[in-house]
């Protein structure tokens, strides 16, 4: 269980932490010059280990689950970790649902003009990942 949670810890890692610098480190310079090529560089880079991180998340994540709540009880929410884990749930499905719509309306037609929504999509996708790891603190530490 303990490799489980460091895998699941280190892709928590690499996906928030690369949104995080993303965010404060290539988003306010891209919107200053209004260069949207100090985004695309990143994420070309970025999508190399921050897409695998995040499968290794999401498996982990579910692998993990099933051992602390059994399946036939993860539509209750009987308990907190019953919550905690369905706003990981929703986090994930927003998560997707925010990545697809970048990636098929915004991305292929990116322009300076544009460059606010996409502005708006990396903030967005910053705030799920640092609520991931809200979310799966408290799911295993009860803080919230």
């Amino acid at each position: 269980m303990k490799w489980l949670i460091l895998l699941h810890v280190l892709g928590a890692t690499i996906w928030a932490g690369g949104h995080l610098i993303l965010s404060i480190g290539f988003l306010p310079k891209a919107l200053k010059e209004k260069n949207i090529r100090v985004i695309l560089d990143f994420e070309k880079q970025y999508e190399l280990v921050g897409i695998p991180a995040l499968l290794l998340q999401v498996i982990t994540g579910f692998w993990m689950a099933s051992i602390y709540i059994p399946f036939d009880d993860w539509f209750s929410l009987a308990t907190s970790h019953h919550a905690y884990l369905w706003i990981k749930i929703v986090l994930l499905l927003s998560t997707i649902g925010f990545a697809i719509h970048a990636r098929l309306f915004i991305v292929p037609n990116l322009t300076v003009e544009k460059l606010p929504s996409l502005a708006f999509h990396i903030i967005v996708a910053t705030v799920l990942a640092v609520s991931f790891v809200i979310t799966g603190l408290s799911f295993r530490f009860t803080y919230f």
